[in-house]
């Protein structure tokens, strides 16, 4: 199924299971999906089963968003101390994403289904919410931790037979480009490894440049940090040291940081090997792409990156949010880079890599090869360190649940096909809809005719003055606050935030 008709299926309210090998697609279909159903006025709850995964779509885990937390089974009394907040959240909801599906025991599925139907007071599945699934199940599985309740891929669900969800199985591929590694992958997914694909993959060993810059792909997180920083260390230039900016309760903030792949403290040098965090709005880089820091802004302090592609471009902070329902409960801002030396296959998840050198000689489960090899476009830009026999198997049950869910999702296409006159009509009209002219410089540039100091970094020396001010004069506006410092007022606003929480800006709002 291509993308246009899944998205057309997933507005018309059916629950869908979006599904498809790694680089067919499934984020770029979620994240369209959300921003529709939101413009429709739809209250959407976008959630994951890691919150790595959950920063990503600016979302929460679903284990948050449901209450169940760390539970196996829904403990004497839980709806009694099931919060308000929690219960209106789940109340309003028209439309509970859930990413990395893989990832998910049957029985925390069928615990959500029972917290959405006691709340909601109905019956029908997850009590009427439309529920989008989104994963694969060759990815990784869900971990039983010892001393947990085992459980199996959603599927086993008994939610799962009552929800029938129509299956949207992505076939298009948009992140290989070389036929022969496509291959390989597909006889990795269909368990079905020849001696051709086995040896042509160990022609990959050492397969390097040595003065090629490429990420490092482990198993474990024992040797990545070690490696970053040594490598960092090697460097004699000037550290450049970016912060960390927040805001929201510090139980959230805590919960988003660990979540997130952005740093509390960014520390970059020249030569610094880097990788981008996010994919960035304006297309400029995505989740994945690598580069090198060749200098710093004199004005911004912020870092200018040439990527692989030969593109020279700088990297200027992102937000990431974390967002229980409609309500936002935390948000941070970093540079969106972190050093790119090394990188655990977990982490890795989601990725598009320029190139990567990938040791699987300590796979231990069942889809981490596959998810690590996935990461990277073509054989040439794959190094292998070495690899096992364990690296190249897939699950025996994510086999056959494949091959069901290929069946049903040709069943669903027939039985969805008037929809693709109207996903052909969308095109139409999005190609006639006219560009946002300018590159960010050139935003950047139009903004500071405006306000001068815009998106530079605040100067403690600023941050203080802005504190004082806001304190001792008991009526001064953002407006007046704009003119003192030269930026846009969602910067004063932010700033204020930070510092004094939302009191701050239900003040604001009082000294129009």
């Amino acid at each position: 199924m291509d993308q246009a008709l899944a998205l057309e299926i997933m507005g018309t309210g059916e629950s869908v299971l979006l599904t498809g090998p790694a680089g067919s697609g499934k984020t770029y279909v979620l994240h369209e999906f959300i921003r529709r159903s939101k413009a429709a006025g739809k209250h959407v709850s976008v959630t994951a089963t890691t919150g790595l995964a959950a920063t990503h779509l600016n979302g929460n885990t679903i284990h948050s968003w449901s209450g169940i937390g760390i539970h196996d089974e829904l403990p004497a009394k839980f709806y009694e101390g099931l919060l308000k907040g929690r219960r209106d959240t789940i109340r309003k909801t028209d439309v509970l994403i859930i990413d990395e599906i893989s990832m998910l025991h049957d029985y925390r599925l069928d615990m959500v289904d029972e917290v959405a139907r006691k709340v909601r007071e109905s019956d029908e599945p997850f009590g009427g919410i439309q529920v989008v699934l989104c994963g694969d199940f060759f990815q990784l599985p869900p971990v039983t931790r010892q001393g947990s309740r085992p459980g199996g891929f959603v599927v086993n669900a008994t939610v799962w037979q009552r929800l029938s969800p129509a299956v949207c199985y992505l076939t298009e591929q948009h992140r290989q480009n070389d036929d022969e590694f496509l291959e390989i992958l597909n006889a990795i997914r269909a368990g079905d490894v020849r001696r051709r694909h086995a040896e042509a993959l160990l022609q990959r060993r050492g397969a390097y440049d040595p003065f090629d810059e490429a990420t490092e792909l482990h198993t474990t997180n024992v040797d990545v940090d070690a490696i970053n920083q040594a490598r960092l260390q090697q460097l004699d230039d000037e550290a450049h040291v970016y912060a960390m900016d927040t805001s929201g309760k510090s139980t959230y903030v805590d919960t988003l940081k660990r979540s997130c792949l952005a740093q509390e403290e960014l520390v970059l040098k020249k030569g610094a090997f880097v990788m981008c965090i996010r994919n960035n709005p304006e297309k400029k880089y995505v989740n994945g792409s690598l580069g090198v820091v060749i200098d710093f802004e004199n004005d911004t302090g912020y870092p200018v990156i040439e990527l692989k592609n030969g593109r020279t471009i700088t990297i200027t902070p992102e937000t990431w949010e974390l967002r229980d329902g409609d309500k936002k409960r935390a948000s941070l801002s970093q540079i969106p880079l972190r050093l790119a030396w090394a990188i655990t296959v977990h982490k890795s998840q989601g990725m598009t890599l320029d190139a990567a050198r990938v040791d699987l000689r300590r796979a231990f489960v069942e889809g981490m090869g596959y998810v690590a090899l996935s990461r990277v476009r073509s054989l040439e830009t794959l190094s292998l360190a070495g690899i096992n026999q364990m690296a190249l198997r897939v699950s025996p049950v994510a086999l056959e649940i494949d091959e069901t869910l290929r069946s049903r999702s040709a069943q669903d296409a027939a039985r969805f096909e008037y929809l693709r006159e109207r996903a052909r009509q969308r095109e139409k009209e999005t190609a006639r809809m006219p560009q946002t002219p300018g590159t960010w410089s050139e935003k950047v540039d139009k903004m500071r005719e405006k306000y001068p100091n815009a998106y530079k970094p605040w100067a403690e020396s600023d941050d203080a003055k802005l504190v004082k001010l806001f304190d001792a004069e008991a009526s001064i506006s953002v407006k007046e606050l704009t003119k003192v410092f030269g930026r846009h007022p969602g910067s004063i606003r932010a700033r204020l935030k930070k510092h004094f929480g939302e009191d701050a800006i239900r003040i604001l709002e009082k000294r129009r």
